[in-house]
């Protein structure tokens, strides 16, 4: 083995070898396990959130692999509508000058899959240098034929069933990219804003109880006021009962619109009258509908004014009462140049009571960074209710466990409060919406054209034409644990490995994507889609704050992996970003935080540090320590590994199965090795990694390389040891160490892999890779707990010498005279079976049983018995007095200042009593110390 641990090296030949040798494929036979990757974006790249999830799945495939299961880890990748049409559009600009509308919808996705295949694969790439054992040549796509083929199945089988539907209805509407989007692509930021507070005339002369011709209403949004259809007032409130069922004069508009009682209107907040506008707000949506209210849509697709309204009727057909008619002043405008103007408008009218500073916050498309309008539009919709029912029923009735299970609450409040879901976006890049319209504007929907014409039995005069929506991403990826198996075709891999075992995903997509996945799954499978939903935390940076690119505190695993150097780390931070400003703040924190860029740690290090951090459900502060700490761990493996193999090659270590003596060190290795293997195989079943990882590290690092491979080294240079006895200590070394890659091979496979090639032979194992070798099995009757409590008892002797030593600043090489008191027989017992081992690793000159009269010492317990060493000969007396009076003045001189604190009746009677009696308590600590240290130095000067 080389001198020093190189992963970069090591990481990059074991993945290329795996891969090639078709080890990630499941073996054929045994019991199915099966792991579905959530399918990262095609557009994207690894972060710190894929690198924890990911490490967690390898970590369960390959340990189930080897419990030699047929093990599934399924790739794939997420065509991502928005990011990707958005990536493709920008690269044309940007190359050709050009927009899709001048290429064409049939031209500009030609471009789309030209750029997939070309840059697309960037995150799998990025996924093979993280050591993930998926199934490459199983790799799906969410727009791959077999996909295709199944999504449009579901979607014609939900319509012909009447559970998916077209309707009028409000989304949230992205003005730049012209499209409706999902709640978890809205990112919602705080910001100054203002409350304009207007005066509603009331109609025909109507007054309030005080006596006012008007009704005050606050609203953020002043230019939504051209749609309002009412204005609501809680039923409780006195102040307005005699109003109620009233009308008010749309102030600029001149419509006449109705007072309604609302229990909205929260008779605290403001005025306590709201405006109701149920085509541009999501709860005055809800307000219009309970009070049959018509739907008025000032806004275009751009969120500009219209120069017409558009009105509906609830159920989304035209309405032909009310006057469309929008003021002149304000067609054309943008939404908030629009607003500018009307405010000023009011204000002229004398209508403007006030303009109130708020704190508040703003819907952003995520995407496109403009601020999101709730518009009134046309789109595809599914009814969620008949397929939720069965997905409740199915986790109350555990067929799915989440864990933690504090998340099925979540999963409960959403399921049984949950909406028809939007399905349709206005894009191009995307599963085309499988429906036809005949000029009447009659619906058919199947696979194709031809096939609608043989379905509804439309002759060749009637003229279609397909819908240009696609569908949302979250509808196809819902189907993500049976499209990649083969469905609609009932293929092998349906059979053998659905429902999956474990889905890992984190908490804010339990809505978006796990509870779809559920309900799609069970109506078109009759199964549940996994059995177990493992929920993750977030990954944030080390002052706890979520990463984001605007804050430039992103972490690349990459550069945790190979190493950055800070020229780079700054312009990697700052590339592509359109403020100045921001790119010069990032930059100064990114040199703040990483002065000399960052190490190299290898992928071991960084997944078993994501793994040791994985608290149940918890969010985790990123901590390069931690990093660096478990970087140091793969070292102390490796240095373990050296010394084993440079104490082992070419020489006899059982392998013939020879007589074997082994001593009270094999004997207690072997009996912890039991131990381990019991306890991290149970944290792993119960998905408790950082206990896991926690318990291989303090068995790697306290017991085996800081104790074992120490107690080894006695028998090992030992001229007079018999072969039988170097047999079992070899024999032992190769075992544990072999064990103990095996245990560590899930959370660390590469360095595990690396040194098991070197050390399987010696240890009699078979088997072209670690992967497929046997999880280690625990024999509770082979734990020695004799041994255990023997070696248990030598440890704590050897530290107590080790704590003399610190004390009394003696050098770690001096051979120390140590004397044993009030020894039971069983401490007698072992003293004499473990002298040699004792004197070796505690650096004893002599240890002797002593009598009652002991000399001057410093002495240590374990348990009952006492160790003693004599301080004569072993310190500089005046240095030694000299130093603790040093230490004895500062006490000192800290009681007097807490004393004088004390005696100060401001401080006593002004500070809080926990606080006093803090400083009170010091006092006493620090007077105690002296005292004690004042002994020290009186038995010193008797020596």
């Amino acid at each position: 083995m080389d001198k020093t641990y190189q992963p970069a090296d090591i990481e990059q030949r074991w993945a290329k070898e795996w891969e090639e040798q078709g080890y990630f494929r499941p073996r054929g036979e045994g019991e199915a396990y099966s792991i579905m990757i959530p399918p990262p974006n095609v557009t994207g790249s690894l972060h710190m959130g894929h690198a924890f999830q990911d490490s967690i799945m390898d970590t369960l495939t390959r340990w189930q692999r080897m419990q030699q299961k047929n093990t599934l880890w399924q790739v794939g990748t997420d065509h991502a509508g928005i990011a990707t049409q958005m990536v493709v559009e920008r690269k044309l600009a940007a190359e050709e000058g050009k927009t899709r509308h001048d290429l064409g919808r049939d031209q500009f996705l030609e471009k789309v899959w030209e750029w997939k295949e070309e840059s697309g694969g960037t995150i799998t790439r990025q996924l093979r240098r993280l050591g993930a054992s998926v199934d490459w040549e199983r790799e799906r796509f969410t727009m791959d034929e077999g996909f295709y083929q199944a999504v449009q199945e579901v979607f014609i089988r939900l319509y012909d069933e009447g559970l998916i539907y077209r309707g009028k209805r409000l989304v949230n509407w992205d003005p730049k990219l012209h499209t409706a989007i999902s709640d978890l692509e809205v990112e919602n930021k705080e910001q100054q804003g203002q409350f304009w507070h207007f005066r509603y005339p009331l109609a025909d002369g109507v007054k309030t109880a005080d006596g006012k011709d008007y009704l005050v209403v606050a609203t953020t949004r002043p230019e939504t006021l051209l749609g309002d259809t009412c204005v609501a007032v809680n039923p409780k409130d006195e102040r307005y009962a005699s109003v109620i069922g009233k009308e008010i004069i749309l102030p600029l508009v001149g419509r006449r619109i109705p007072i309604v009682a609302d229990e909205h209107a929260e008779m605290e907040k403001g005025s306590g009258c709201v405006k109701i506008t149920p085509a541009h707000d999501f709860n005055d949506y809800q307000v219009g509908k309970r009070h049959q209210m018509p739907l008025i849509n000032v806004m275009t697709i751009d969120a500009a004014i219209r120069e017409q309204a558009e009105v509906f009727n609830l159920d989304g057909t035209p309405n032909e009462e009310v006057d469309p008619t929008l003021p002149a002043l304000f067609q054309g405008l943008d939404r908030f140049a629009a607003r500018k103007k009307l405010v000023a408008e009011m204000d002229t009218l004398g209508l403007l009571e006030q303009v109130e500073s708020i704190h508040n916050t703003l819907p952003y498309g995520d995407r496109s960074g403009v601020v999101i309008e709730p518009l009134l539009t046309d789109q595809w919709f599914v009814k969620i209710a008949p397929l939720a029912e069965p997905a409740i029923k199915a986790v109350e009735e555990g067929q799915i466990e989440f864990v933690p299970k504090q998340y099925e609450n979540m999963y409960f409040a959403w399921m049984r409060d949950i909406q028809d879901w939007c399905i349709s976006r206005q894009l191009w890049w995307g599963h085309r919406v499988p429906a036809w319209y005949d000029e009447s504007g009659n619906i058919y929907v199947a696979q194709s054209e031809e096939a609608v014409r043989r379905k509804y039995n439309l002759g060749d005069d009637v003229s279609l034409e397909q819908d240009s929506d696609v569908l949302d991403t979250w509808f196809s990826s819902g189907l993500w644990t049976f499209g990649t198996l083969g469905w609609p075709e009932k293929t092998p891999e349906l059979e053998t490995f659905h429902p999956t075992n474990v889905l890992v995903t984190g908490f804010d997509i339990i809505f978006f994507w796990v509870a779809r996945m559920i309900m799609l799954t069970l109506k078109f499978t009759d199964q549940v889609p996994f059995k177990t939903v493992y929920v993750t935390g977030l990954i944030r940076d080390e002052n706890g704050q979520k990463m984001s690119k605007s804050k430039g505190n992103v972490i690349d695993p990459l550069d945790m992996i190979d190493g950055i150097d800070l020229p780079s780390l700054l312009e990697k931070r700052t590339s592509g970003l359109m403020q100045p400003q921001l790119a010069e703040k990032i930059a100064k924190q990114t040199e703040k935080t990483f002065p000399e860029g960052i190490g190299a740690h290898g992928t071991d290090a960084l997944r078993f540090t994501l793994l040791a951090m994985a608290s149940t459900g918890r969010d985790i502060n990123w901590d390069m320590k931690r990093l660096e700490g478990y970087r140091n761990f793969c070292n102390k493996i490796w240095n373990a590994a050296r010394y084993v193999l440079s104490n082992t090659e070419g020489e006899d270590c059982g392998q013939q199965q020879g007589e074997v003596e082994l001593t009270l060190a094999d004997r207690w290795i072997l009996a912890r090795l039991q131990e381990t293997q019991a306890t991290l195989t149970r944290h792993l079943e119960n998905y408790r990694f950082d206990l896991a990882a926690q318990t291989y590290y303090e068995f790697v690092w306290n017991e085996y390389c800081d104790w074992y491979l120490e107690l080894s080294k006695p028998v090992l240079w030992d001229k007079q040891a018999s072969a039988e006895r170097l047999r079992g200590t070899r024999r032992t070394l190769v075992q544990v160490l072999e064990s103990i890659l095996r245990l560590g091979h899930p959370m660390m496979p590469f360095i595990t892999e690396e040194i098991w090639q070197r050390v399987k032979d010696l240890a009699g194992v078979k088997g072209a890779t670690l992967m497929q070798a046997p999880w280690p099995q625990s024999d509770n009757t082979a734990s020695d707990q004799a041994a255990v409590a023997d070696i248990e008892w030598m440890k704590q002797v050897i530290l107590a010498v080790r704590e003399l030593r610190a004390i009394n600043n003696i050098p770690p090489g001096q051979a120390l005279p140590v004397l044993i008191h009030n020894a039971s027989d069983e401490d007698q017992r072992r003293l004499e079976d473990q002298r040699a081992s004792l004197q070796k690793l505690a650096k004893l000159e002599s240890i002797a049983l002593a009598e009652e009269d002991l000399p001057l010492s410093a002495m240590q317990l374990v348990g009952q018995m006492e160790i003693h060493l004599p301080l004569a000969g072993f310190i500089d007396q005046d240095a030694e007095i000299a130093r603790l009076q040093k230490e004895i003045d500062k006490l000192e001189q800290e009681v007097q200042r807490i004393e004088a604190k004390l005696s100060n009746e401001a401080f006593v009677s002004k500070a809080p009593a926990a606080v006093v009696d803090k400083e009170r308590a010091r006092k006493v600590e620090a007077a105690a110390a002296s005292v004690k240290l004042k002994e020290q130095q009186e038995q010193l000067r008797q020596l």
